[in-house]
């Protein structure tokens, strides 16, 4: 891609959507796989692919570069070029699109904020510092700086399995006081007492569920607001959210036990439901190859085997096209 044709992406759009507010952000907002080339090169034609897709599916926000975007094996001038497309495509929908901060330096976050907004997105994620174990002051200072340099919403993101650092709902409170924009990725495991404590001293607080949707129907229930799963198989997660808000709550257990079987094996390990994932995408016909950059997570005979059933069980929803 030339330099120009950069340019022309990174333009803000000039229809862009009114601005998003923290109470608009609910429903299903599926993680973006990232496609690779069978040489491990990103394969932007699939990455598009995939993108418009997800669309149609009729989910409600889109997420790039959370951890199962892969952003940790992804450098600069991949992701500039990512995010562009992604503004491009999510900016002619009705999806809100969010990007993930994930850089380590307040500075370099700060700044990749105010540019990710200037760009047009309607919302960031945040992955606060866990690098070298930073104390809690300056984890607080990095969100605070982060909300504070934009004014779209920020979902911060608690995911203390995968960073190895604890915040407390009280002091996620104390963060976030004075700051409006702010709002929730709860996936600590499990989330849901974490949730109502927030709650109790956050009483509107926007809080969406990652964690692979595990524990979806029991968030919504204590106040949760949707969910950020991965993206192979949105529709299963669409259609349980609408069976949940049309109030057919034991339909929406029953097909969310159905799923559960799957994905609690899968999301035992974060590089392991990637590579399910993607090996879902490639059957599906949305994304050429299930390659995934090293280190990764090899699937065995077995898992293979657990894709044919979940694919065959779950046809009737995965095939269904979105009006």
């Amino acid at each position: 891609m030339t330099t120009s044709q950069t340019d022309t992406l990174l333009a803000p759009c000039s229809a862009q959507k009114s601005q998003l507010k923290p109470t608009d952000i609910f429903g299903v907002n599926p993680i973006v796989a990232m496609p690779f080339d069978d040489n491990g090169a990103v394969d932007i034609e699939s990455f598009k692919q995939l993108v418009e897709h997800l669309i149609q599916t009729g989910c409600h926000g889109l997420t790039l570069f959370g951890i199962a975007s892969e952003f940790y094996k992804l450098n600069q001038d991949e992701k500039r070029t990512l995010a562009s497309w992604f503004q491009v495509i999510t900016s002619k929908s009705q999806v809100f699109s969010c990007v993930s901060i994930t850089e380590h330096a307040t500075e370099l976050a700060v700044q990749q904020a105010r540019e990710y907004q200037q760009q047009g997105f309607d919302s960031l994620m945040l992955l606060p510092p866990f690098f070298l174990s930073p104390s809690n002051e300056h984890i607080i200072y990095h969100i605070q700086h982060v909300l504070s340099a934009v004014d779209i919403p920020v979902l911060i993101q608690y995911a203390p399995t995968e960073t190895g650092i604890p915040i407390t709902p009280q002091e996620m409170k104390a963060i976030t006081d004075n700051y409006p924009n702010a709002v929730f990725k709860i996936e600590c495991n499990p989330p849901v007492e974490y949730a109502q404590q927030l709650l109790s001293l956050l009483p509107d607080a926007v809080i969406m569920n990652g964690y692979a949707g595990l524990y979806m129907l029991d968030m919504l229930e204590v106040g949760g607001k949707g969910v950020m799963p991965g993206c192979s198989f949105t529709e299963i997660y669409n259609a349980i959210y609408q069976l949940w808000l049309d109030g057919e709550k034991q339909q929406a257990q029953a097909l969310h036990t159905l799923l559960f079987r799957y994905i609690s094996k899968w999301m035992t390990h974060c590089e392991y439901i990637i590579a399910v994932e993607k090996e879902i995408l490639v059957r599906r016909g949305i994304i050429a190859t299930n390659y995934c950059r090293k280190p990764d997570y090899p699937l065995s005979e077995s898992d293979y085997q657990d894709i044919d059933a979940f694919l065959s069980e779950f046809t009737y929803i995965l095939a269904q096209k979105v009006e």
